[in-house]
């Protein structure tokens, strides 16, 4: 186990999660390159081109668990369309449609003004904005 493997097992085990090879093999693709927007798809083709041996069912369960222990941040539109994001801190998204990606708005350069009343007994945990993007006609 390389230095790598190392921090990622402790950052696993701190996180709750029993630092298996299979989780430690996707949180190497996930963590290894800075933050980044990932659907359980794409994380699977990854895998598979680094020849680790994983279900795509296998995936989707270790994204859940790792976004359930606040490792990622899951990121959920126009229905069933999931990204997981590695940085969890608050920000907000562009979509952009031709490549089917997800880029990251910093907090400071968007404000969210005129709320409604919340219901009774709640707070609001974050908001989620995502701005959605297409090529103009001619460029």
């Amino acid at each position: 186990m390389d230095l790598q493997d190392t921090e990622l097992a402790e950052r696993l085990r701190l996180a709750g999660l029993r630092p298996t090879r299979q989780r430690l093999s996707l949180a190497t693709i996930l963590f290894g390159a800075g933050d980044r927007h990932v659907s359980a798809e794409s994380l699977h083709q990854e895998a598979q081109a680094a020849r680790i041996d994983v279900s795509l069912a296998t995936v989707y369960n270790t994204l859940n668990q790792f976004k359930a222990a606040g490792l990622l941040r899951e990121v959920a539109f126009e229905g069933d369309r999931t990204f997981f994001d590695t940085n969890t801190s608050n920000h907000f998204h562009y979509y952009i449609e031709e490549t089917d990606s997800l880029v990251d708005i910093g907090t400071s350069d968007l404000e969210v003004i005129g709320l409604p009343p919340l219901p009774p007994g709640t707070e609001i945990d974050r908001v989620d904005i995502i701005i959605r993007l297409r090529r103009q006609p001619g460029s």
